[in-house]
């Protein structure tokens, strides 16, 4: 069953994810929406590009919500980070994202967001991608940082909203699109399918 964590009254979309950051996201645009988890499973497939990856998953997340009867038009995204062509999802656990924010020290990788919005009209889908370059980190700082319990449920092992911050030493490209959900290319989606965006007046 689908969980519902909002029904605001006057929703124009439903989103297809539970990230408190993509509902941060919506808000600050001003997009009602209420909340269905797409319950999907998020599995690389073989030799599956990172770009493809990104977007069968929002394709999917878009979809299944859809297709359980959501009236709405449902928008889902999907994250990931890659570096030198590798996908860097969510860690298995801590040696996992040890491991990932070891490979990423130092190092430029990409975030690659896609975005899908699923009406009668069918599925239309953007991608964004960013480049996040690390500073230098030393494990000792890596394992501290997992320890705060940020990055286990993050791609890549990190959140760029939060304590992995302090990890960035320059950034190209969309902060929104390493959040989760890149702001530009949403509002391009609604605004290509007639859907309203900065409802309730400036804050």
């Amino acid at each position: 069953m689908p969980m519902t964590h909002s029904a605001a009254a006057d929703a124009v979309i439903c989103l297809a994810s539970t990230s408190p950051r993509r509902r941060e996201l919506l808000t600050q645009i001003g997009v009602p929406h209420t909340v269905v988890a797409a319950q999907v499973d998020e599995s690389l497939l073989p030799a599956e590009v990172p770009t493809d990856y990104v977007v069968r998953l929002a394709r999917l997340k878009a979809t299944a919500v859809r297709q359980r009867g959501e009236a709405l038009p449902v928008l889902a995204a999907d994250t990931t980070v890659v570096l030198e062509g590798s996908v860097y999802g969510k860690p298995s656990g801590r040696a996992d994202g040890v491991d990932m924010l070891v490979s990423l020290a130092g190092r430029t990788h990409q975030v690659l967001t896609a975005v899908a919005l699923a009406t009668e009209r069918g599925v239309a889908l953007r991608v964004n991608c960013s480049s996040v370059r690390f500073r230098n980190i030393d494990r000792a700082e890596i394992e501290a940082y997992w320890d705060t319990g940020e990055p286990r449920d993050k791609a890549g092992g990190y959140a760029i909203q939060g304590y992995g911050a302090a990890f960035v030493a320059a950034l190209s490209g969309s902060y929104s699109g390493v959040m989760g959900l890149p702001l530009l290319e949403t509002v391009e989606l609604l605004r290509d399918a007639g859907i309203r965006y900065w409802i309730g007046g400036a804050r």
